[in-house]
């Protein structure tokens, strides 16, 4: 039945009505489902009340991540700045850091939705304020050509984009999920609240004009919309066949035959923004394909002075995840980094079967990280796209139970 908005009244009620969604959507979940608990076999985000994973049990069995970061932290050594290296290693550390927080928490389903949505319900918001009411902080202009771009909360466009694509995917996930339980037994609060937060991400990505992140927001849109088709989630062949078909339609699209309309379709054109170009220059700089140049060190001293001294852009990273790994790290780096992303994927298999709620939103950060990598740097320290993929791939072992004293 419709709202009558002659009736005294009605508008409070919907106001009401929102009130209570975001209460609800920033709430950790408890309204969309009851937890129960979590077993490791699926590598699920959820615990029994009153059980707690130790971090010492959390490294353990994320061994492929805590190996990568090892390598990374070792890096340091043969970096022409070991210092600025190594400062940038702990800084990085901080993300596993987080994400070890996040999962070892006494409900890490209720972590990870209350860590989405309460900082997706301030970002998305706050960068539509800043662009529409308060330019000089939501805007910026490139300076040799003086063509505004809107930032909102980030520094530049391509940063609000990547802020959007996280946390409109959750949003769009917690959606979903209430579509799927019933409104009846949600209330219609949870669904205005986010539903109101996607209209406002596709609004803010039409502005930022960030093609790579409007391109992985539907691509994991479609993935979570096809998760949730009645039986998928538990289909391992259907899963693999859908995600080899995302990553090779990207690839073809990209780099195979760039003719086929991909690009274009986005707005780019076949050079990616000057991309191809650009990665045949830097790699012609590669310091040791075996082990690279340390970690973040490729973009530092005489290499990043030349590089600048040819793109008036200024570039700081390669636009592109994986080769962004070989400068740094080299082939060893890349290996290491590939078994993540092999031992990765086999987790969010397993969290599909055991537990397909979780299982949805790890797969589509992990589709869209290996995506959103082709043309953007996102294997950075405290980069949102590079946290969603270690949220997806960590695995939450089986907690111990707390002891009561």
């Amino acid at each position: 039945m419709g709202v009558d908005w002659r009736v005294p009244g009605s508008f409070a009620m919907v106001r009401s009505y929102a009130r209570d969604g975001v209460t609800r959507a920033v709430s950790g979940g408890e309204p969309f489902r009851p937890l129960h608990p979590y077993r490791a076999s699926g590598g699920r985000f959820d615990s029994a009340p009153g059980e707690r994973t130790t971090g010492r049990t959390f490294l353990r069995a994320n061994g492929p991540i805590l190996l990568f970061f090892l390598y990374c932290s070792v890096s340091v050594l043969w970096s022409d700045y070991p210092e600025v290296a190594f400062k940038r290693w702990i800084r990085a550390l901080g993300d596993i850091v987080m994400v070890l927080v996040i999962l070892t928490d006494t409900d890490p389903s209720a972590a990870v939705k209350r860590l989405l949505a309460r900082s997706g319900f301030l970002l998305i918001p706050l960068s539509v304020l800043l662009i529409e009411y308060y330019p000089e902080l939501g805007r910026g202009y490139i300076p040799w050509v003086w063509t505004p771009y809107f930032t909102g909360v980030a520094t530049e466009k391509n940063s609000l984009g990547f802020v959007c694509l996280v946390f409109g995917l959750a949003s769009l996930w917690r959606a979903f999920e209430v579509l799927r339980i019933g409104v009846r037994i949600c209330g219609v609060g949870p669904l205005i609240a986010h539903g109101t937060v996607l209209a406002m991400t596709l609004w803010l990505l039409w502005k930022a004009d960030s093609a790579t992140s409007l391109g992985c927001f539907l691509l994991g849109g479609g993935l979570i919309a096809v998760m949730n088709l009645p039986g998928v989630a538990r289909k391992p062949a259907a899963v693999h066949l859908l995600v080899v078909g995302i990553v090779f339609l990207c690839l073809f699209g990209l780099f195979l035959d760039s003719d086929v309309g991909l690009v274009q379709a986005m707005g780019r054109d076949t050079t990616l923004t000057g991309r191809t170009a650009f990665w045949d220059k830097v790699l012609d700089m590669t310091v040791d394909p075996l082990f690279g140049a340390g970690f973040e060190s490729f973009w530092l001293g005489e290499r990043l002075e030349k590089v600048w001294s040819i793109y008036i852009w200024h570039p700081n990273q390669a636009h592109n995840g994986y080769l962004e790994v070989f400068l740094n790290l080299g082939w060893t780096g890349v290996a290491l980094f590939g078994l993540v992303m092999v031992w990765g994927y086999r987790n969010v298999l397993d969290a599909l079967r055991s537990d397909p709620e979780a299982g949805r939103l790890r797969l589509a950060y992990f589709v869209v990280a290996a995506v959103y990598n082709l043309t953007e740097a996102a294997v950075k320290a405290a980069h949102p796209v590079w946290i969603a993929f270690l949220l997806a791939v960590a695995v939450s072992p089986e907690p111990s139970r707390r002891e009561d004293v």
